[in-house]
């Protein structure tokens, strides 16, 4: 086991991972912009360096500050939350260099996952099912159209190395399809640095499935369940559960053990998940995430496994815990994504907390890194916590969730809490009905009222 590991992060995710390396008896050094130096992981770690001025690209995103202060500190590993450099194939290699762990996947499983083309390849080759679409990058406006007849409109057009809805376009017809392809390779080239797009057919009413994944980098690997996170704004996730409402056992079972076997084909190291469009009865592949999810407490609240244990008993050769046997999935948990942001306009609301109260009770976790005083920089991500609720019923965790939310209190700035209150009276939320348009009509609806 690793004698001291660097969180590579901040916020709640950061005071996340040093519980568990606590849990575990590894000492934590905390890395922090001058922005964070009075943020609550860096109070509780053993170790802190400040690595640069607020801005990420001078601090969390500064490889040579993180691996200076890996050698400083004596650390052994580097754990990188999600965002950030979690996802960066270059740092993993580099940590790798110098003979620190990056507690994570290999970095050749990065860069397979990080480009959605060669990700979408790589997936059918495995046997997960896919999106009809471009075998390859979309180069001109004939071969768009072309493949736009074969599959059918409505078709998307995708950056290769996009997300957060960025560089992403929908062309319902072919007179929309020219400038949806340069539309989006203009974004894609902004974003990312890279114009490189695809095209995939576009569905109607689906819903996003994720299905969560660990592997050993031995070739076993076991799958978590799923989680539905068809809530979504801009495609951005608010709202994600476990188990979803759309899913039976079967279904569960069947594409649950499509992942598992994927990844014991791959040698896959790591907590993972595979994202999937769902409509109809059918499951379409559209991206891997090589890490830690946002909302992987929904997973460990059904299956009582600590899924940041498992990342880094796995890092250090401990290998997994658990077999696919050994899991069993227990209620239903809800999470709720607390942002500092105006719930109507969603427009960031930094400043200082004035009161704050979480709640608690049984079944309720709040995972957070703010205090009352506690001043949000506005420089970062506007996430500030994520309440996870967890019940024997989809009914009980929701009206657990309703009373939690009713017990939360931050003051002092604009919160999304008032929002959760709205979909929980929404009669399609508590019956489950929904797709990843919903939440956009419903607050478009809202807002011409």
């Amino acid at each position: 086991m690793f004698s001291k590991v660097l969180i590579a992060n901040r916020g709640e995710i950061a005071l996340r991972v040093l519980r568990a390396c606590k849990e575990l008896g590894i000492q934590t050094v905390a890395v922090h912009s001058t922005a964070d130096q009075d943020a609550m992981h860096v109070r509780l770690a053993d170790e802190s360096v400040c690595i640069g001025p607020p801005p990420s690209r001078d601090s969390y995103l500064n490889i040579h500050q993180i691996v200076a202060a890996c050698e400083i500190t004596g650390a052994d590993a580097v754990h990188p939350g999600y965002g950030f450099l979690s996802e960066n194939a270059k740092f993993a290699d580099i940590l790798d260099a110098h003979g620190i762990t990056f507690i994570g996947p290999t970095a050749d499983h990065i860069r397979i996952m990080g480009d959605k083309i060669t990700a979408k390849k790589t997936a059918e080759e495995l046997g997960i099912p896919v999106v009809p679409g471009s075998e390859g990058e979309i180069t001109t406006d004939e071969d768009a159209a072309r493949i736009a007849k074969e599959i059918g409109f409505p078709v998307i057009i995708k950056a290769t190395a996009g997300g957060g809805g960025r560089g992403m376009k929908v062309a319902n017809n072919e007179e929309e399809l020219s400038i949806a392809l340069s539309t989006a390779r203009s974004e894609a080239g902004a974003a990312f640095g890279n114009e490189a797009v695809y095209i995939e057919k576009y569905l109607g009413r689906p819903r996003h499935i994720e299905i969560q994944v660990l592997g050993d980098g031995e070739g076993n690997a076991v799958h978590l369940g799923e989680r539905d996170c068809s809530l979504q704004r801009r495609h951005q996730k608010v709202w994600e559960e476990a188990n979803s409402p759309s899913l039976n056992e079967n279904q569960r079972a069947e594409i649950g053990e499509i992942c598992a076997n994927a990844m014991r084909k791959l040698k896959y190291r790591g907590a993972g998940t595979v994202e999937f469009l769902y409509e109809d009865g059918k499951f379409y592949f559209i991206e891997m995430n090589t890490r830690l999810q946002v909302e992987h407490p929904v997973t460990e609240a059904i299956t009582g496994i600590d899924l940041v244990n498992e990342q880094i008993r796995v890092a250090s050769g401990a290998g997994l815990s658990v077999t696919q046997d050994d899991i069993r999935f227990h209620g239903h948990a809800i999470e709720c994504r607390i942002n500092a942001e105006d719930p109507n306009t969603f427009v960031p609301s930094p400043g200082t907390i004035t009161h704050y109260h979480t709640p608690g009770g049984l079944g309720v976790r709040v995972d957070s890194g703010v205090y009352q005083g506690y001043k949000i920089p506005p420089y970062y991500d506007s996430l500030i916590g994520k309440l996870i609720v967890h019940g024997r019923t989809r009914v009980e965790c929701m009206m657990r969730l309703r009373r939690a939310l009713d017990e939360f209190v931050v003051d002092g700035i604009n919160t999304t809490i008032p929002l959760f209150r709205e979909l929980l009276a929404n009669p399609d939320i508590a019956n489950g009905d929904y797709d990843i348009h919903w939440l956009e009509k419903f607050l478009a609806a809202k807002a011409a009222k």
